[in-house]
Formats: C-alpha cells, structure tokens, sequence
C-alpha cells in the first residue's frame, strides 16, 4: 500500500501545548484552557515529564474569550447594599455571642449550686433516715419499759422459746438409756 502526503499547502499546524501554554495563547487560565480541550475532544498524550500535552491545529482555532461588561451601577449598588447587610448581620452575631457567654456563666452558676443543695439534700436524707430508725429502736425500748413487769418476763420467755423447741437435745440437756 502506497501512502500519499499531500502537499505542503495542505499540512495542518498542529502544536503540543500544555493546558497553561495553550491557556497562555488563548489569555485563559489552565482550568479553562482543560475545559475548552475536553469540549472540543482535541487529542491527548502524556510527555516524558507527567504533563498532558494537547494537539491543537490553531490555524482552524479562533477562540477569543467573551469580555465581561462593565458592571452596571445597580449591580454595584446591590453589592454594597449585600455588603452592608453582612457586616450589620456580624455584628449582630458578636452582640449575640456576648450575651450567650453571659447566659452560659450563668447557666454554670446555676448548675454548680443545684449540685452542691442536692448533695446536702442526700446527706440531710441519710441523716433524717439515720434518726427515724433510732427513734423507732427507742420507742421500742420504751414501750418495752412502760409494760408491768410479768408482761415483760412472759415477752422475754416467748422469744427464747421458740430458739428451745428449735433444738430440744441441746435444751434437754444428757438423756440416759436404761438397760433392760
């Protein structure tokens, strides 16, 4: 198979550029001049050093960026206006944080006195359960004493008799065996 080459009028000028030469050319930035190579599908490869270089005929290429009017002076207005709201809105946001910080100590406060009066809370209850359960052993005593004293012998005598009938051997004392 023979191959023809055209002649040199019909050779297309294709340069490798890297995305920030070709962003360079086009007065773009890389980011862009990347955009512009993946919308166009222009042909890609790798260089010795890691970077992509891009095939571009640029005499087919005429790119020329889209200049920005001049912003108009109600823009500028509505952007100062939007300014202005957002330093009055931080203000509010310091003035806020003040008087959170003054809430939180106080909060603090609160929450370190509740601590202490429910620990003297548990101590007075300890204390008031400690002094029923002495008053109920005293009351005992005393009911105790305000008996005559045959109630108090056959009270005495009713509880040591059940400890006898539990273990009659022991109470008994020795049984002897007669012999037959």
């Amino acid at each position: 198979m023979v191959t023809v080459r055209p002649t040199g009028a019909d050779i297309m000028p294709v340069e490798m550029l890297t995305y920030a030469d070709l962003g360079e050319r086009l007065k773009i930035s890389p980011e862009a001049a990347r955009a512009l190579v993946k919308r166009h599908r222009w042909p890609r490869s790798r260089s010795n050093d890691g970077k992509t270089l891009v095939h571009v005929d640029l005499s087919e290429f005429s790119h020329s960026p889209i200049s920005r009017p001049p912003q108009t002076q109600a823009g500028h207005q509505v952007v100062t206006a939007l300014k202005q709201r957002i330093e009055a809105l931080q203000t509010e946001l310091a003035e806020m944080k003040v008087i959170a910080s003054g809430h939180r100590a106080d909060f603090e406060r609160e929450c370190e006195r509740t601590n202490k009066l429910l620990a003297e809370l548990l101590k007075v209850s300890t204390e008031s359960v400690g002094a029923r359960e002495r008053a109920a052993l005293l009351e005992g005593k005393l009911s105790m004493l305000t008996q005559p004293w045959r109630r108090r012998l056959v009270d005495a005598l009713t509880l040591a008799l059940p400890q006898v009938a539990s273990n009659p051997r022991e109470s008994a004392g020795p049984v002897t065996q007669s012999r037959n």
